[in-house]
């Protein structure tokens, strides 16, 4: 079967996630680091694509982003790769691809998962036991969010600045609410949602994007449709 073709809503929250060619490590030093946060931050401003969270791992990537436009999230993923790509493969003396295939992304409903998914990505370290907390981590948004340092790639989305009056409430709050954590199976949503491209949100969120995109942004029910089966006769009672 075909695969569809990404899907992407302006205006609407996208959770992204690209990884190195068969767990090729894509970030081996801070030089490294740098160098492709320079160049995300120079194409998110040129294709108009806001930077809502981001984490680099060693060997894949996390944004939260949010497009202008249909092209802008790809032509920024593209333009960083011209940039990146030929950087890194020149310094560590190798050659061809380093992304394993096309990024995948997901559209997310910012009222119900946005701040769900920046604690996940910003997370990530220390479920991959880079970190025994997101703040020892520095190759993520966390200390943005927290007031510890700003950040200038970053660009807090309305959802965020709704849990607090003051920077100082906001950023408590959230401060508070990564250490809840996230539960396994909130964890598990977003992974799938993402891989697989299926929108992230409510049912009322994802008929809304159907009806506005026109395509299916979920996966379909397992099984056959049910026959609807026909209903026996009643006889009518007779008068006396």
């Amino acid at each position: 079967m075909a695969r569809l073709p990404r899907l992407v809503v302006p205006h609407q929250p996208h959770h992204i996630i690209q990884r190195g060619h068969d767990g090729l490590v894509i970030f081996r030093d801070t030089e490294d680091h740098l160098a492709f946060l320079g160049w995300l931050k120079e194409a998110s401003r040129q294709f108009k694509v806001a930077i809502h969270a981001y984490a680099l791992m060693p060997d894949h990537l996390h944004l939260l982003a949010t497009p202008s436009d249909e092209q802008g999230l790809a032509r920024m993923m593209q333009w960083i790769g011209r940039h990146y790509v030929p950087y890194f493969n020149q310094k560590h003396g190798r050659s061809g691809t380093l992304w394993q295939g096309r990024y995948r992304a997901t559209v997310v409903d910012a009222e119900l998962y946005l701040l769900a998914i920046c604690r996940y990505i910003e997370l990530n370290p220390v479920r991959n036991g880079l970190a025994s907390a997101p703040g020892e981590y520095p190759w993520s948004s966390y200390m943005h969010h927290i007031g510890a340092k700003q950040d200038g790639l970053i660009t807090d989305h309305p959802v965020y600045w709704s849990i607090g009056n003051t920077p100082f409430d906001r950023e408590i709050a959230y401060r508070q609410l990564t250490e809840e954590g996230l539960a396994q199976e909130e964890i598990g949503r977003i992974t799938d949602a993402t891989l697989k491209g299926w929108a992230l949100g409510s049912d009322e969120f994802k008929v809304g994007l159907e009806r506005q995109t026109r395509r299916r942004v979920s996966p379909a029910k397992r099984g056959r449709p049910a026959i609807a089966r026909p209903q026996p006769e009643t006889e009518e009672p007779q008068e006396e």
